[in-house]
């Protein structure tokens, strides 16, 4: 992401606000991220493709490669698509494939 992050509730220098949002790792992408959740402040128009880039960034390539075969839930809600925006939700659940039924 190229914008500066804030505090949850603050704003940008151009007078936008933020917004901080849970992420929660399961299976694989936990082991990759060395954690089971984190929070993350969010400039405004980031996109669940800006999402990821930012925690690959922050985690390492390990999780940059199971970050890529993951299901995202924003909101409980699934997003495959890298341009769809995060908006104003407060958790994104990272889900990698999970074997059986």
């Amino acid at each position: 992401m190229t914008t500066e992050a804030v505090p949850a509730g603050g704003t940008t220098g151009t007078g936008a606000r933020t917004g901080r949002v849970e992420v929660r790792y399961f299976a694989a992408a936990a082991e990759a991220a060395g954690r089971h959740e984190e929070h993350v402040d969010l400039p405004p128009g980031t996109t669940v493709g800006d999402l990821l880039d930012a925690l690959a960034e922050r985690h390492g390539p390990a999780l940059a490669e199971v970050a890529a075969r993951c299901a995202l839930l924003v909101d409980g809600v699934l997003h495959r698509d890298r341009d769809a925006p995060v908006g104003s939700a407060v958790r994104v659940d990272v889900l990698p494939p999970f074997a059986g039924g």
